[in-house]
């Protein structure tokens, strides 16, 4: 139990201060002390504090940590498990530490000399100077509609909003606070802002985009386009994940933008996918003249035989593709049909997504393929695209049994005699014999 007294004491000057002074004992037996300027503030730490005591989620250091702090030690940690390499890239640390120092804990310092985009403004409403026994459920509503305020998207927000959850539940690790106040804020999304469905290239545009490229990369653009490899898992293939007898990949890895290998973005993505004669034919050819070829060595290097930068892959090799097609229509236009739209590499993908689906392949087998993690997911974006023809005829086969009921078409008249009304049926109550054979009582 926590108890208050009254301090009083007279200071340099010869006037009298007042204080009140809540005491109690922590969970470890440790004795703590907190003052308050008036007796109402002290009543109500009191009341606060033995709700905690009694519940068990008091925590002695929440009025001392910020969230800058429980930040501070959350990046440390992340950086630890990278260097360990326990679940952590280098990609997945930056977006965190970015979450953190342009909005959950704003650092000026880090935005000198940096332009922000002209939809968004400088972010200041955030939650470093709050300490974790002040953060609240409310405290982070607000700090979520201040994020919408300043122009930061829904899908943004509710990224760093994730983010900060994740940053309180190391805190809850490190015993610094008992409970995760973000778990429960949602952000709510706009009526357009739901899962978009896929619009994979046409194969006219594929077909020109591949006669167009050089024999090199010629190779990239069919294995990434029937195959459905994300960049990353395309630019970590190696020789050994190739059975070219067989005709399969595996999928066992990926490369990030820094240059760095981990496994696949989730355990669904560790994948084996079937290669076709003519894909296997195009990568044969491609061993034979590859510089590398042995099992660890990657299947698409760049001239040095490390990692290729996608960045550079797009700029040099893929993006100029488009650029080539619009000029040769330009130049003779009986003979060239015109350039496609510019479509991303990632747009490769969902092309031979498509085209498995328009082959047959199930959902399930689909989803597989893909490396998705769920079945909702492939759904959710290819599930326009899988055949209707079956639903159509189910839905005809319902209609004409209902329509057919009775015997009667849809829509048919019924002929009722001239001057002939329907009676209301008069109920028929039972006799007394029946209801005393019914109840087994007499009447009488």
């Amino acid at each position: 139990m926590a108890s208050i007294r009254k301090r009083q004491w007279t200071t340099a000057r010869g006037e009298i201060g007042v204080a009140w002074i809540v005491d109690f004992l922590d969970p470890s037996g440790a004795r703590q002390r907190v003052q308050f300027l008036s007796r109402r503030e002290a009543v109500a730490f009191r009341t606060d504090i033995e709700g905690q005591l009694k519940a068990g989620s008091y925590r002695a250091n929440a009025a001392k940590v910020t969230v800058t702090a429980a930040a501070d030690l959350f990046l440390a940690d992340c950086e630890a498990r990278m260097e360990r390499g326990e679940q952590m890239t280098r990609h997945n640390y930056k977006v965190y530490e970015g979450h953190i120092r342009n909005y959950i804990c704003p650092n000026p310092e880090r935005h000198a000399g940096h332009r922000w985009p002209s939809r968004l403004r400088r972010f200041e409403q955030g939650l470093g100077t709050v300490t974790l026994r002040e953060l609240s459920a409310g405290r982070v509503v607000e700090f979520r509609d201040a994020l919408r305020t300043a122009g930061v998207s829904p899908v943004t927000t509710r990224k760093i909003l994730e983010t900060l959850k994740l940053l309180l539940d190391h805190a809850i690790g490190l015993d610094l606070v008992a409970s995760n106040v973000a778990r429960g804020v949602r952000v709510i999304r706009r009526r357009d802002e739901g899962v978009k469905r896929i619009t994979p290239p046409a194969k006219e545009a594929m077909r020109q985009l591949i006669d167009a490229a050089d024999p090199d990369f010629r190779v990239k653009l069919v294995f990434a386009s029937t195959t459905g490899v994300r960049a990353g898992e395309l630019h970590a293939l190696r020789w050994r994940h190739l059975n070219l007898d067989k005709g399969e990949v595996k999928i066992e890895a990926r490369v990030d933008i820094y240059g760095d290998e981990d496994v696949t973005k989730t355990a669904a993505g560790m994948r084996s996918v079937p290669l076709g004669n003519s894909v296997v034919t195009v990568l044969k050819a491609w061993k034979l003249r590859a510089k590398t070829k042995k099992g660890g060595d990657l299947v698409f290097p760049n001239t040095k035989g490390g990692f290729e930068n996608h960045d550079n892959m797009m700029k040099r090799s893929y993006l100029p593709l488009f650029a080539k097609l619009q000029r040769l229509h330009q130049e003779a236009p009986s003979h060239y049909p015109p350039a496609p739209r510019y479509f991303n590499w990632h747009a490769l993908r969902h092309f031979a997504i498509s085209c498995w689906i328009e082959a047959g392949l199930t959902p399930k087998t689909v989803q597989t393929f893909a490396g998705h993690s769920s079945l909702q997911i492939t759904m959710d974006r290819y599930g326009h695209l899988f055949p209707s023809d079956d639903h159509k005829a189910a839905m005809d086969a319902i209609a004409a049994e209902v329509s057919t009921l009775s015997g009667r078409e849809v829509g048919s008249s019924i002929s009722v005699a001239p001057n002939s009304r329907r009676q209301p049926k008069t109920p028929v109550r039972p006799s007394s014999t029946r209801k005393q054979k019914a109840t087994g009582s007499s009447l009488d």
